[in-house]
């Protein structure tokens, strides 16, 4: 039955949010004096996030009836016929991403319970993420771009605000001050496209904008020979690299773990950083405009795919671990979008978010039982003390690596098969990236299951690390607030324990998180399991997306993999008889060997190919790039415009010098001061005879 949505429900959906936020931040902080405790603060927030979620599954149901919504709820102003709106358009993608972002941030707020229990800022924690919340519900209901840049601004700001929680830790604000200002370089470029599109469509209204698709197509940028939306397509894309943390926009993603783990889950996994996915998929209908667009989009995809996954090998602390995996995965999405599979990339833009949060919510569970240890080496052999976070962290890992049946397997191998379909410029580069990748993601993810649950305990004894289980170039620290390690001035960890460290003391074990910890892992497995079976084919190849995605007549990726699939049961099948299922087990393997069966192989690894392992240490010097060439660069200028700015011309020349011409005038002027009355009544009398001379009409000058 079609019709259309409700407003006024949709309109409760974010505002839900946003008054629990508004409870705990207002009345259960020291704002207004601590007016109400811990338990009307999480019931406030968990209710208005709960009340979200089912009006956005009710809202999903009557989708898929065939309703839809897009309108304006109110109009803020009109300046020269622009109208300035505050609008929703709800349809399928719309509902989708409700549906996901609120479900996975119920099980963070109930998550949070358990895990903030003894932190100090309890009501501000469930404030910020009931914000975050109202914030990323208000970016992906949008229907025009004012909207779209206020949700895509608030979510980076709720972002710092929780990425640098621990406010007294110097680490947690160097996190969040690069996580702001890289974010700044993307959205710069996000609104110069929105910019473009606005000068030259005459409005912010995305529907509108789409109309007048035809017509920016044949536009081109003053002054160049390049089509306008190619420009502007690229620009926001620009923004989507910031937000979803593609290469060489990736560097903040890995330092935000300094924030408490239910925000990695909430922020860094499922929500924000698919914000670009959902943004370049909802601009599908300029995007399959521009060829050069998606081939751009395309590159820098298999760039984070590949390469952010070496990295993954590379970590010893575990939430750095999944905060590389995260990168990875986002560089899968953004391989679809560049091929035009747009639902592919929304697809695995879902079950990554239910297996993405299940393995971060997973770490913390860890973390919780190791008294705040986050470094794999000091772990092993959990899987007897901690049954309930095993067996959820393994479904999470089968997930993620694409085990056939997982709701991984259908989301990755269509991606897999979309790059080879494609026959835009890199896409062969994009196919070798995310095939490849498949063995690195399996490596790296068993490589930290083994570690942690498997294997000799090394938990409980004295820190001294040997070189068995490394590669590393881990950061552990303690996720709640403090310290545990020292860094050395390049910004790694010499992993000397002082008497600081947190964790298990000799001959204590490890426990199982409570009840409320372990409730959402298992809630969150049971996507992460069953989803992707039930969800490709009307995703996919159904009607899911009719109307919403677009494609162009020469983009024809999505009718060719309708062509080859034949259901569920027979990918699994088929799955068998190509690379990526082999790829990934032998990732396992692989993992199985060096951590299980021979761990001198890492050590060997490290001591032969010494130059690769030190690239890889180093995060191949991207953020010493950075600091050199931005940050070296930022500081040359500010000096140089302190000394030739600020004291050479501005005190030297204009302040200074000004009183020395004051001085030197006046040194001057001192010699005519005699003190002689008869020279001032002489200079009077010269002066007198002067204007007669000049203004008097003698009768000679006739």
């Amino acid at each position: 039955m079609a019709g259309q949505l409700n407003p006024h429900l949709l309109l409760a959906v974010p505002l839900a949010p946003l008054a629990g936020s508004a409870i705990a931040g207002l009345l259960g902080t020291k704002f207004f004096g601590n007016v109400v405790g811990r338990k009307v603060s999480h019931t406030a927030t968990i209710l208005g996030v709960l009340v979200a979620a089912i009006i956005s599954l009710m809202t999903l149901l009557q989708v898929l009836d065939g309703a839809t919504y897009n309108g304006t709820l109110y109009n803020w102003m009109t300046v020269a016929g622009l109208k300035l709106e505050i609008g929703f358009m709800v349809d399928s993608l719309t509902a989708m991403m409700m549906c996901v972002v609120t479900f996975v941030s119920l099980m963070v707020h109930i998550y949070t319970i358990g895990y903030m229990a003894e932190d100090e800022g309890y009501n501000r924690f469930f404030s910020y993420i009931s914000l975050f919340t109202f914030s990323m519900l208000m970016l992906v209901m949008s229907n025009n771009f004012l909207q779209l840049f206020f949700g895509w601004e608030a979510v980076g700001l709720v972002s710092y605000l929780l990425i640098g929680f621990w406010y007294t830790r110097p680490t947690a604000i160097k996190a969040n001050m690069k996580a702001f200002l890289v974010n700044r370089v993307g959205d710069f470029g996000f609104i110069l496209g929105i910019g473009l599109l606005l000068a030259y469509a005459g409005s912010m209204n995305y529907t509108e904008v789409f109309a007048k698709r035809g017509e920016l197509a044949q536009l081109t940028l003053p002054g160049t020979d390049w089509m306008l939306l190619t420009v502007a397509c690229i620009c926001l894309f620009v923004g989507a690299m910031g937000k979803s943390a593609q290469f060489p926009l990736h560097v903040w993603l890995p330092d935000s773990m300094e924030g408490p783990t239910p925000i990695s889950a909430l922020i860094h996994a499922a929500t924000m950083v698919t914000a670009g996915i959902f943004m370049v998929t909802r601009m599908s209908p300029l995007f399959e405009l521009s060829d050069t667009a998606l081939s751009f989009i395309l590159v820098i995809g298999a760039i984070t795919a590949l390469f952010m996954g070496f990295l993954g090998t590379m970590q010893n602390d575990i939430k750095r671990v999944v905060a590389y995996s995260t990168l990875s995965q986002l560089g899968y999405m953004t391989v679809a979008l560049g091929a035009s599979a747009y639902s592919v990339a929304v697809f695995h833009l879902m079950t990554h978010a239910f297996f993405k949060a299940l393995l971060f919510l997973g770490a913390g569970s860890v973390i919780i039982g190791m008294h705040h240890d986050q470094d794999m080496r000091n772990m092993g052999g959990l899987r007897k003390y901690m049954p309930i976070t095993w067996i959820t962290s393994l479904l999470g890992s089968l997930a993620l690596i694409g085990t056939p049946f997982f709701s991984g397997f259908y989301s990755k191998d269509s991606i897999i098969e979309a790059a080879a379909e494609s026959h835009l410029a890199g896409s062969g580069f994009a196919y070798f990236a995310v095939l490849a990748s498949v063995f690195v993601t399996a490596f790296y993810s068993f490589r930290m299951y083994f570690m942690v649950f498997h294997g000799k305990e090394r938990f409980g004894q004295a820190h001294g690390h040997d070189d068995h289980h490394a590669p590393a170039a881990a950061h552990a620290h303690d996720d709640h607030g403090h310290d545990a390690h020292a860094h050395d001035d390049h910004g790694h960890d010499d992993h000397g324990h002082d008497e600081h460290h947190h964790g298990l003391a000799p001959g204590q074990k490890p426990h199982e998180s409570p009840l409320v910890v372990t409730l959402p892992l298992i809630l969150l497995a049971i996507p992460s399991v069953i989803v992707g079976f039930f969800a490709i084919s009307p995703m996919l190849y159904g009607d899911f997306f009719k109307g919403v995605i677009f494609f162009g007549e020469n983009h024809k990726v999505m009718e060719e993999l309708a062509h080859e699939y034949h259901g569920p049961v027979a990918m699994v099948a088929h799955a068998f008889t190509s690379a990526p299922l082999w790829l990934a087990i032998a990732g396992v393997v692989v993992a199985y060997y060096c951590y299980m069966i021979n761990p001198r192989v890492p050590a060997w690894f490290k001591e032969r190919f010494s130059l690769i392992y030190t690239i890889l240490d180093n995060k191949y010097y991207m953020d010493k790039f950075n600091e050199v060439v931005f940050a070296g660069g930022a500081r040359l200028l500010g000096s140089g415009l302190s000394t030739v700015g600020d004291r050479g011309i501005i005190d030297g020349l204009f302040v200074n010098g000004s009183a020395k011409v004051v001085g030197w005038f006046s040194k001057f002027t001192r010699l005519w001061q005699s003190g002689y009355i008869y020279h001032y009544a002489f200079v009077m009398i010269i002066g007198v005879l002067g204007f007669l001379v000049w203004f008097l009409p003698f009768p000679f000058a006739k």
